[in-house]
């Protein structure tokens, strides 16, 4: 999908993406709606629901943009599609599941005026699971400036927390709608190998676990994980040391992933992850291939 570039109207666009979620829909919504900073505007891009989603989210009419997938595309679709039709300069994902505190867009916009030149910023996060607080623990500790490196062992950036520039998705490319899970992974690694990062050290957003669907316990994420670090080696982009720093992340990864293929019996995919390993730094071969 290549992403338009409309002359940005509005100043932030904010993109919440949804999918049988409507228990947890409005708490998302209404987080954008409280900010002490208005959001200049609110697209909910529901991704195929089955439940009532479109029936609570009607009441708010003009107040957000509704737009729906008949059919599931997954969570890179959803996303594309409302960056493709969002009008500002500054885009701030949230997923229906997460909510922000509500001075969260006001200390993002007020962080990148003091620090002219940045074009993503993040911030800290609070993370509940069935409502009672969990410490995120110290691989998840964050830092501003260059860290692609600090980004290869796993994603340390949460697509809720992030306001970056419209311009940095045309230079880099939309999420990898051929990734089922740990599309914000690949997307971090992109744009963190290219460009710094701002990170304010604010819980500003709520990250919440609960017994819904979540794409973290469907898919073997270290698999998508993989193939998002292929395509790093061979994208051309990296500098030597990060490139060697992402081959020897490579490795180690489908080193574990096969280790734990074998032992579940899994050994076609083991195979896979094997012949990754092997080949790191080929191209990435097609499944029929």
């Amino acid at each position: 999908m290549t992403l338009p570039s409309p002359v940005p109207q509005k100043t932030i666009s904010v993109i919440l993406t949804t999918r049988d979620r409507a228990a947890l829909v409005l708490e998302a919504v209404h987080s954008v709606l409280q900010q002490s900073r208005p959001a200049d505007e609110i697209l909910v891009v529901d991704d195929g629901s089955e439940d009532e989603t479109q029936q609570l989210l009607e009441p708010l009419g003009e107040r957000i943009l509704r737009i729906r997938h008949p059919q599931p595309l997954g969570v890179s679709a959803a996303r594309n599609r409302g960056i493709a039709a969002a009008s500002g300069r500054w885009l701030a994902f949230l997923d229906s599941d997460d909510l922000w505190k509500r001075v969260k867009l006001e200390r993002q916009l007020a962080a990148l005026r003091e620090n002219p030149g940045m074009r993503i910023c993040y911030t800290d996060e609070e993370w509940r699971r069935d409502g009672r607080w969990m410490n995120p623990g110290a691989r998840h500790r964050k830092r501003s400036g260059w860290i692609y490196r600090e980004c290869l062992p796993l994603c340390i950036i949460s697509p809720s927390s992030v306001i970056l520039e419209r311009s940095v998705l045309e230079e880099i490319g939309l999420f990898d709608e051929n990734l089922p899970a740990c599309e914000d992974y690949d997307l971090w690694l992109r744009i963190t190998s290219q460009n710094p990062v701002l990170f304010l050290a604010e819980k500003l957003i709520i990250k919440r676990a609960g017994p819904w669907p979540q794409l973290s316990r469907q898919h073997s994420l270290d698999r998508y994980r993989i193939i998002a670090l292929q395509k790093m080696v061979t994208s051309g982009h990296l500098a030597a040391e990060d490139k060697a720093a992402t081959l020897a992340a490579l490795a180690e990864k489908c080193r574990i992933y096969a280790l734990g293929c074998r032992k579940h019996g899994r050994d076609e995919e083991a195979g896979w992850a094997e012949r990754m390993a092997l080949t790191a730094g080929e191209p990435l071969k097609s499944e029929e291939e």
